[in-house]
C-alpha cells in the first residue's frame, strides 16, 4: 500500500509538473495541502521544520507576498546497508532544490533558495508590502522528507503598515479562500497555541469552506510559550474544536533559537524533549512533533489523492471535450497543407453562403433571442416601418381649398364648367399618388441595409482564422447586393409610375361620385344642422336673460323651449332646401342624389327600373344646371324636361350652393314690383359699388386676394377631396402590396439563389488561395495554445491512466 501511495503522489507530481509547464495552476485541481494561518502564526517555521532546511525569507509584516507551491520529493538511497542510514551518511547525501522560473538549474545552497525567492517574489509583486496571484513553484529533492505537495499562502492581516495598500484584508482573504475553495484541496489550519483558539483567523476561513471538518488539519504552534499551569491538551483531544483529521501540537524554533544559529535538527531534537518530558502532553507525545505532523499529512494526502483520483479522470475527460470542440472551432486540421487549399476554400464559402441563407430564412442556429435579426428584421421593415410610414401619409394634407378650386377652373379652360370635371381630379390625385414613392424607395434601402448587415455578421469561429477571406466574402456578397439594389428600386419606381399612368375610377372599391356627392351633402346638413340648433340657442339665451326680470324658467320650460328650437330649425331647413333644390330633389332626398348620379355613370349597370331613369337623368342634370319648380305655364315635370333644353336657365345647385343667374334675374323683379322708385335707386348703386370693390382688374389670378369659396365651389372642394382619398387609399393599399412582394423578389430572393455561384466565380481561383488563407497571428496564437492545452490533457490523461483504480 505505501508503494500504492508513493505511485499516486509521484503521478500527482507529474500531473502538477505538467499543468505548470504548460497551461497553469487553474485549470486542473489537484490535490494538495494548502497551509493557513494568520501573520507570524509561525507557518514558515511549520515548513521549514518538515523540510529540515532553512529556506523562507524571514522579517516584519508581510513576507509571503506570492503562493509558494512546494514540492517536497523523497530520494530513495541506493546503498540498502546498515551503514547507508546512518545520520553521518544521510547527512552527506545530496539535496537540492529547483524553480520551474529557472528551468535545469539546482540550488544546492538553501540560502540561495531564499535570497530567489525574495528576488521573484520583489520581480512580480513588487517592493512594496502588496501581495501577487502568481504562485512561485518550488521542488526540493531530498532523502529527509516526506512526498508532500505543499502551498504557502501569505498570512492574514488587519491593519496596513507602510506602503499597503488598504485593502490588504480583503485581498488576502480572497486569496487564501480561492485556495482553500478547492475541493481537493486540505487546509492546514495554523493556530498559535498563547492565542484563544476561538479567534483563531485560519479556523474561521476553515469552517466557511469546510464546516464539517472533514479536509482540515490543525497544527498548534508556540505551544512552549503558553502560560505557566495552562496547556493545550483539551484543544489537541478534540474536545475544543473538533476535527475529523485532528490536532496536532508542534514546537518551532524561537526568534533567539533564530538569531543563535541553532540548527533544525537540533530544534527538532528539542521539541521532541519538550513532549516527552511535558508533564501534560508526555501520554500523548508520540502524536505531536514535526515528524509526526510530516507523516500525518503524507498520509492523508495520499488517501485524499486516492479518493479524488476519479474525479481527476472524469474533470480530464471533460476538458479535453470542451477543448477539442474549441480545436474543431478553428477548422479541421487536415485540411492544412498546400494540397488541401482548394478544399478549404471551398468549403470555406459553401458554409458563408449558407449561413447567409439560413440567417435570412430564420433556420440559424445560432438566432439571437435578444433583439430582432435577419429575416425577422426584414419582416419587421415590411410591416411595421413601411406600412406604417405608408398609413401617415395624408392624401390631401397638402391641398388647400383655393389649390382645388384652381385645378378645377384650369382643367376647363375659357368654358364654363357643367359640373366637376375629371380633368380636375386627374390633374389633382397623381401629385397625391408619387407622395407613396419615398416610403417605397426607403423601404428598399432598409431591406438591402439589413442584407448587408446578415452579410456581415454571418462568419464563424473557423473564418476568422483568415481575414484576408472573411473580407472578401463580404466583398462579393456586398457587391451582388448592391447590383441588384438598382433593379429593386427601379421597379419600385416604376410601380408608382404605373399607378400615375392611368386612372381606373371604374375600380370596385371607389367611392364614385355619386357616393361622394351624398357623404358630401349629408355633412354638409349635419353641420348646418348644428350650426343653425346654436344659434337659435344663443337667441334663445339672450331673449331669456332680458326676461330675467319678469320670473324665472322653469325646467319643463327648458325642455319644451329645446323643442321648440329642435321643430324651429327643421322647417328652417326644409324651407331653405324647398327654396333651393329642384321638385325631384326636394321629393327624394340626399338618397335620390346618389341614385341619379350612379344611374348617370356611364358604364354602369342599370339600377332603376323603368319609370325612374328620365327622372334620374333629370335629376342629375337639374342638380348641376338648377331648376325652378314654379314656373308659370306648366307643371313641374313638364319644366324639369323643358329645362334640359332651353339654354334661359340657369344651373340649379343644392341647399347651400349659389343662385343661378336666372334665378337672381327673376327673384329681382319679383322684389322690384314691391319696391318704390327711391328704394330701387338706392339698391342699385349699393349692387354696383360692391361688383366694382369686389373685381380687381388688376390683381394676377390665383392669388390670395380672391374672393373666398362660393357654396357651389366649396361643395365642389369638398367632392374633389372626398374623391381623392378614396382613390389614394386604393392606391396606397396596392403599393404596400406590391412593395415588399418586388423587393423580396428582386433584391432578396434573387440574392440567396445567386450567392453561391456568385462566391465560387469570383474567389475559387488558385492564384487566389495563398493570400486568401493568410492566417490571423492572434487567431493562430490562438489556435496554437488550444492545440497545446488538448495535448497536456491527452497527457495527463495518460499519466492517470496508469493507475489501476
Amino acid at each position: 500500500m505505501a508503494s500504492l501511495g508513493e505511485d499516486l503522489l509521484g503521478i500527482v507530481n507529474k500531473l502538477q509538473d505538467l499543468v505548470f509547464n504548460t497551461i497553469g495552476n487553474d485549470s486542473l485541481d489537484l490535490p494538495q495541502i494548502v497551509v493557513v494561518g494568520s501573520q507570524s502564526s509561525g507557518k514558515s517555521s511549520v515548513l521549514e521544520n518538515i523540510v529540515g532546511r532553512d529556506f523562507l525569507p524571514r522579517g516584519s509584516g508581510i513576507v509571503t507576498r506570492r503562493p509558494l507551491i512546494l514540492q517536497l520529493i523523497n530520494i530513495p538511497t541506493d546503498d540498502d546497508s546498515p551503514e547507508a542510514h546512518t545520520p553521518a551518511a544521510v547527512a552527506t547525501q545530496p539535496e537540492w532544490a529547483e524553480f520551474h522560473h529557472i528551468p535545469n538549474r539546482r540550488f544546492t545552497e538553501f540560502q540561495d533558495v531564499k535570497r530567489e525567492i525574495e528576488n521573484e517574489t520583489a520581480r512580480i509583486a513588487g517592493n512594496n508590502k502588496g501581495i501577487n496571484r502568481q504562485p512561485i513553484n518550488l521542488k526540493i529533492y531530498s532523502p529527509h522528507v516526506l512526498s508532500l505537495t505543499l502551498v504557502d499562502l501569505p498570512g492574514l492581516t488587519k491593519v496596513p503598515i507602510g506602503d499597503q495598500p488598504t485593502d490588504i484584508e480583503k485581498q488576502t482573504r480572497n486569496l487564501i479562500s480561492e485556495y482553500i475553495a478547492k475541493p481537493n484541496s486540505i487546509i492546514l489550519a495554523v493556530s498559535p497555541a498563547n492565542v484563544d483558539i476561538v479567534n483563531s483567523e485560519a479556523l474561521k476561513l476553515a469552517r466557511h469552506v469546510d464546516p464539517l471538518g472533514r479536509r482540515t488539519i490543525g497544527v498548534l504552534t508556540k505551544i512552549d510559550l503558553m502560560d505557566h499551569g495552562t496547556n493545550a491538551l483539551d484543544i489537541l483531544s478534540g474536545r475544543v474544536y473538533p476535527l475529523k483529521l485532528g490536532f496536532i501540537g508542534v514546537v518551532n524554533r524561537s526568534q533567539q533559537d533564530i538569531q543563535g544559529n541553532k540548527s533544525l535538527a537540533e530544534a527538532l531534537k528539542s521539541e521532541a524533549d519538550f513532549f516527552k518530558h511535558h508533564p501534560a502532553y508526555r501520554n500523548m507525545a508520540n502524536r505531536c512533533g514535526t515528524q509526526f505532523l510530516a507523516k500525518s499529512l503524507n498520509t492523508t494526502l495520499m488517501a485524499h489523492i486516492r479518493e479524488r483520483l476519479p474525479d481527476i479522470k472524469a474533470r480530464l475527460n471533460t476538458l479535453m471535450g470542451q477543448t477539442q470542440q474549441e480545436l474543431a472551432s478553428y477548422g479541421d486540421m487536415h485540411f492544412s497543407g498546400k494540397e488541401h487549399r482548394g478544399s478549404l476554400v471551398l468549403q470555406l464559402m459553401t458554409r458563408f453562403a449558407s449561413s447567409f441563407i439560413s440567417s435570412i430564412d430564420g433556420t440559424s442556429t445560432e438566432i439571437s433571442t435578444k433583439e430582432l435579426c435577419g429575416g425577422a428584421r426584414i419582416y419587421y421593415i415590411f410591416n411595421s416601418v413601411f406600412g406604417n410610414s405608408l398609413e401617415t401619409i395624408d392624401p390631401t394634407t397638402n391641398l388647400s381649398a383655393l389649390d382645388i378650386r384652381t385645378a378645377i377652373r384650369n382643367s376647363t379652360g375659357p368654358r364654363p364648367s357643367l359640373f366637376v370635371p375629371e380633368l380636375a381630379f386627374d390633374l389633382l390625385v397623381k401629385p397625391q399618388i408619387k407622395l407613396l414613392e419615398i416610403p417605397s424607395q426607403r423601404c428598399v434601402e432598409l431591406v438591402y441595409e439589413e442584407l448587408i448587415k446578415i452579410c456581415h455578421t454571418c462568419g464563424s469561429t473557423e473564418l476568422t482564422r483568415f481575414p484576408r477571406l472573411q473580407a472578401k466574402l463580404i466583398e462579393v456578397v456586398s457587391d451582388l447586393l448592391r447590383e441588384r439594389l438598382g433593379p429593386a428600386s427601379n421597379y419600385v419606381e416604376s410601380l408608382i409610375a404605373i399607378q400615375r399612368a392611368y386612372i381606373n375610377t371604374n375600380h370596385p372599391n371607389f367611392l364614385g361620385a355619386a357616393a361622394a356627392m351624398s357623404n358630401v351633402v349629408t355633412n354638409k346638413q349635419e353641420k348646418e344642422r348644428k350650426r343653425l340648433l346654436q344659434e337659435e340657442r344663443e337667441r334663445r339665451d339672450r331673449r331669456r336673460q332680458k326676461e330675467l326680470g319678469n320670473g324665472a324658467d322653469t325646467p319643463e320650460d327648458d325642455e319644451e323651449n329645446g323643442e321648440k328650437i329642435e321643430n324651429l330649425v327643421h322647417r328652417k331647413q326644409l324651407h331653405k332646401g324647398g327654396r333651393s333644390m329642384s321638385p325631384a330633389v326636394r321629393e327624394n332626398g340626399a338618397g335620390s342624389i346618389t341614385a341619379t348620379l350612379n344611374g348617370a355613370r356611364s358604364g354602369s349597370p342599370p339600377r332603376f327600373n323603368g319609370q325612374a331613369v328620365g327622372g334620374a337623368r333629370d335629376s342629375f342634370l337639374n342638380y348641376f344646371f338648377g331648376k325652378e319648380g314654379g314656373l308659370p305655364g306648366g307643371s313641374g315635370a313638364g319644366q324639369g324636361s323643358s329645362s334640359a333644353h332651353n339654354p334661359n336657365l340657369g344651373r340649379h345647385v343644392s341647399q347651400s350652393t349659389e343662385p343661378s343667374f336666372s334665378q337672381s334675374i327673376r327673384r329681382q323683379e319679383e322684389r322690384a314690383v314691391h319696391r318704390t322708385p327711391a328704394q330701387q335707386l338706392r339698391e342699385d348703386d349699393y349692387e354696383l359699388g360692391r361688383a366694382q370693390r369686389d373685381y380687381d382688374y388688376n390683381s394676377p389670378f390665383g392669388n390670395n386676394n380672391e374672393p373666398a369659396l362660393t357654396d357651389r365651389e366649396a361643395m365642389e372642394t369638398e367632392l374633389i377631396r372626398a374623391l381623392i382619398s378614396s382613390y389614394f387609399n386604393i392606391v396606397r393599399e396596392s403599393i404596400a402590396d406590391q412593395v415588399p412582394k418586388a423587393v423580396m423578389h428582386l433584391l432578396v430572393n434573387h440574392s440567396k439563389d445567386v450567392v453561391q455561384n456568385r462566391l465560387v466565380s469570383e474567389l475559387y481561383r488558385e492564384d487566389l488561395f495563398e493570400e486568401l488563407l493568410y492566417e490571423d497571428d492572434a487567431v493562430k496564437k490562438e489556435r496554437e495554445k488550444c492545440e497545446k492545452l488538448l495535448k497536456t490533457y491527452r497527457e495527463a490523461a495518460k499519466i492517470v491512466g496508469e493507475v489501476g483504480i
